[in-house]
């Protein structure tokens, strides 16, 4: 183990090496070194930057495996680096981009208001939470959606692959974004019917989206979760949508899921669940991240436990996958 001060600075030097990476991804270096290694003076002049400044860039992301400086002096793809390529599969490219923003940078500036006072920093900073002021950026809008999709190719499959639908037949997948998951279940289960509810504006774009191979299974319906959801399903699905709000929201949600679900349904909740002690888990920093932005939280157990009997369901078990997520299965209490 390094002394102490060692290991602080280690820790404590983390923001810059995120701050590079999302400087990289954002200038598309990756991108432009896909094809073979390529040196400082062609890549400024592909840019339109400096070339002495990018070197310097670039010298700090090789540092941490983040591309690879060689004797000559041109820089060649690293493991790491290609997955900050916009073609690459899983892509994590816009999610390092998210990192660099200015809403995203001040928001955890600010995390000793969200501490003191509990309540989301970007209300703060820009008077309104995360998702009601991306309507007015559209350019980190975009980012954003951009890096949850992301996200989504990474543990959708996971999700798919860990829970047995056997005597699912219909399965709705509330504020599933643009249909991912849903895709992902709906192929790997041939005899499911789907339904994908989200706002009107998100629908439009799932028409086109991951769910059109399975449309023939698949109904798209509009509305507002928060108000009700619609009726009639084997299991109700959300992924991420419970860690973004506080309780009583959440129990409004999962009472209208209890109400719609058929007799003998299901709920899943796709989420973190928090574990005790003290073994780093992404979780823990992903539980600021809610906390500073829309104002949720991820849960631990007992938190799900009481969160499903409040909205009268019951906690049946817990499944881990191998994204690091788990489903948590309700059933009707």
């Amino acid at each position: 183990m390094p002394p102490p001060h060692v290991g602080m600075l280690q820790l404590l030097n983390g923001v810059h090496v995120g701050g590079a990476i999302a400087c990289l991804a954002k200038l598309g270096i990756p991108d432009l070194v896909e094809a073979g290694p390529k040196s400082v003076e062609e890549l400024a002049a592909q840019l339109g930057v400096q070339a002495q400044p990018l070197y310097r860039l670039m010298r700090a992301t090789a540092a941490v495996g983040a591309l690879a400086e060689g004797a000559d002096g041109k820089f060649s793809q690293t493991p790491m680096s290609s997955v900050l390529r916009t073609k690459a599969v899983p892509s994590l490219r816009f999610m390092a981009i998210m990192g660099g923003t200015e809403w995203h940078a001040r928001g955890w500036a600010e995390l000793e208001y969200s501490v003191r006072t509990g309540k989301p920093t970007l209300e703060k900073l820009y008077g309104k939470p995360a998702f009601e002021l991306f309507p007015d950026y559209p350019e980190w809008a975009g980012i954003f959606h951009n890096a949850m999709t992301e996200m989504s190719m990474l543990d959708s499959p996971a999700v798919a692959e860990a829970y047995d639908f056997e005597g699912v037949h219909s399965l709705t997948d509330v504020a599933g974004g643009l249909g991912l998951l849903l895709a992902t279940v709906l192929e790997r289960n041939p005899g499911m019917k789907g339904t994908l509810y989200e706002t009107p504006a998100v629908i439009e774009g799932a028409r086109t989206g991951p769910l059109k191979p399975v449309m023939d299974r698949c109904t798209l319906v509009s509305g507002d979760m928060f108000t009700s959801v619609p009726a009639g399903a084997d299991a109700y699905m959300m992924k991420h949508i419970i860690h973004d709000w506080p309780d009583d929201v959440c129990i409004n949600i999962l009472k209208s899921c209890r109400a719609g679900v058929k007799s003998g349904g299901k709920l899943l909740v796709v989420d973190e669940v928090i574990l005790p002690g003290n073994d780093f888990a992404p979780g823990k920093f992903l539980d600021l991240q809610m906390m500073l932005f829309p104002g949720g939280m991820e849960r631990t157990e007992p938190q799900f436990r009481d969160l499903l009997a409040a909205s009268g369901w019951r906690l049946n078990r817990i499944i881990p996958t191998a994204a690091g997520i788990s489903i948590v299965e309700g059933v009707p209490a």
